[in-house]
C-alpha cells in the first residue's frame, strides 16, 4: 500500500523564464525565480529570486528575496533582501536584514524596524523531517 507524505515540506523550485510575460497575481509555497515580467502581486512562502532581465511590477511578499533585476513596487520580507549589483527598485520596502551590492539603484523609502517588519508569510521548513 502506498503512504502519502503530508507533509508540508517543498524543495521545488518555481521558474518564469525570459520572454514569459504573467499578467496576474502569484501564490507559491515555494521559491520561485523569475527571469521574465509579472505585473502584478507575488506572495512566496519561502524565496523570491529575480534574475538580471526579471521584472516585476506590482507587490512582493516572501521570507526572502534576491533582486537582480528590476522592480517597480512594495516589497515585503519578513527575513533577509539582497539588491544586487545590477538590480533596480522603484519603490518600497520593509525587510529585517538589507544588503545593497554597489551600483544598485534604489529610489523609495525603507523601513528595517524589527517590530514593523509584518511576517507575511511563514517559511516553509527547508529540510524533510528524517524518520527513524
Amino acid at each position: 500500500m502506498a503512504s502519502k507524505d503530508n507533509s508540508s515540506t517543498t524543495t521545488e523550485l518555481n521558474f518564469i523564464g525570459r520572454g514569459t510575460v504573467i499578467d496576474g497575481n502569484i501564490k507559491t509555497e515555494s521559491s520561485i525565480r523569475v527571469d521574465g515580467a509579472i505585473k502584478g502581486k507575488l506572495i512566496c512562502k519561502n524565496t523570491v529570486t529575480v534574475g538580471d532581465g526579471g521584472r516585476i511590477e506590482g507587490d512582493i511578499q516572501a521570507v526572502n528575496a534576491i533582486i537582480g533585476g528590476k522592480i517597480k513596487g512594495k516589497i515585503i520580507v519578513s527575513e533577509k533582501l539582497v539588491l544586487e549589483s545590477k538590480s533596480s527598485l522603484v519603490g518600497e520596502l520593509k525587510a529585517k536584514k538589507l544588503i545593497i551590492d554597489e551600483g544598485s539603484v534604489f529610489e523609495g523609502t525603507s523601513d528595517m524596524g524589527v517590530s514593523q517588519v509584518p511576517n507575511p508569510v511563514k517559511p516553509s521548513p527547508s529540510t524533510p523531517e528524517s524518520t527513524t
